[in-house]
């Protein structure tokens, strides 16, 4: 006849502590009830009694007392298996991620966009590669692979032919003549308004633009010009653009270097900044036009100034003073035209 299956002799601290957390049962509920296994098997109480208590199997229970007589109290946590064995390879889960990210239209599907219901079809018919998984763990595998379902955006791709060279040309100018490299750039349109801004306030009490009800000062182009070298921006404001404008800004560029060396200018590759007169003035004053790339205005050096020029100096400043214009022309919102009550007369009851 086998012997019962029973803990071995407990020592002091494995009987304290088995015996702490019985009486807490602040811990996980499985170290708790194994807890309560092998110190009831260690008071003498048989395999039946103890999966009876604990409401456990009894091939639980003796697993239990087996694995507490190899390893002591390391068998109150346990170390599971792992569960279901790994249905896809780490080839076949980027093949999924593969084809997730692949748009259905080049693979001859009849829509834009994937699902997790129209994937796992996918999946389960791909021709000499047949993978069988459900919604619930593809969208965890995606997730684990860091692929979310996000917006389409767009973009422009420069169709210039010389897009290299142009680029070449400009990191070349800046990295060889720095103090004679200048960029200009329109930066508009802006309208002669408040514009909210932001800054710090008390909470819920935020600062406040007064609003406007008519747009009639127009709009304006700021021309500016910024030199490398110095980290200098100026400019000027026109109503609009033109090659007239451009010329200008050319020409207080050329004089803030009247020593009549060669200069070199990076502007955006806009009809406004490549008239006749432009090109021949720059080539009778040693000016250089290192026209940008079409659609890659991000390579001129002003556009990371105008920036700030919008964030810390234009949004959030005082309105400007009320246009007098003809009344007929323009005239106040109705109820800035309310006119004030007259005054009572003394004596009079009202």
């Amino acid at each position: 006849m086998a012997e019962p299956v029973r803990v071995r002799r407990l020592t002091d601290q494995e009987g304290q502590q088995l015996l702490r957390i019985v009486r807490r049962g602040s811990t996980s509920s499985v170290r708790y009830r194994r807890a309560m296994m092998l110190l009831a098997s260690a008071g003498g109480n048989r395999v039946p009694v103890i999966a009876q208590l604990v409401q456990a199997d009894e091939d639980t229970v003796r697993d239990v007392i087996h694995r507490f007589n190899e390893i002591g109290l390391a068998c109150l946590d346990p170390r599971w298996a792992g569960g279901r064995p790994r249905q896809l390879s780490p080839d076949d889960e980027g093949f999924v991620v593969q084809m997730a990210t692949t748009r259905p239209t080049k693979l001859g599907q009849p829509f834009t966009r994937w699902s997790l219901r129209k994937l796992v079809a996918y999946l389960r018919k791909v021709h000499g590669r047949v993978i069988r998984i459900g919604r619930e763990t593809l969208r965890v595998l995606l997730a684990r692979r860091g692929v979310t379902f996000q917006r389409t955006k767009t973009w422009k791709e420069s169709p210039d032919p010389e897009r290299e060279a142009k680029l070449d040309r400009i990191e070349e100018v800046l990295d060889r003549f720095p103090d004679r490299a200048f960029a200009f750039d329109e930066f508009g349109p802006l309208g002669i308004r408040p514009t909210a801004g932001s800054g710090w306030a008390t909470r819920k009490h935020p600062d406040r633009v007064p609003a406007t009800y008519h747009r009639t000062h127009g709009v304006r182009y700021f021309h500016g010009c910024h030199s490398v070298g110095d980290d200098r921006l100026w400019g000027v404001n026109h109503r609009r653009k033109g090659a007239a404008n451009t010329l200008a800004a050319l020409k207080s560029i050329r004089a803030a270097r009247p020593d009549g060396a060669p200069i070199y200018v990076i502007l955006d590759n806009l009809s406004a900044h490549k008239g006749t007169d432009i090109r021949g003035w720059a080539k009778k004053n040693k000016v250089e036009l290192c026209f940008t790339p079409t659609y890659a205005s991000w390579a001129n050096p002003i556009e990371a100034h105008f920036g700030p020029l919008r964030q810390f100096t234009i949004r959030q400043l005082p309105p400007p003073q009320p246009h007098r214009a003809d009344p007929g022309v323009a005239r106040l919102p109705a109820l800035a035209q309310r006119q004030h009550p007259p005054p009572r007369r003394p004596g009079r009851r009202t």
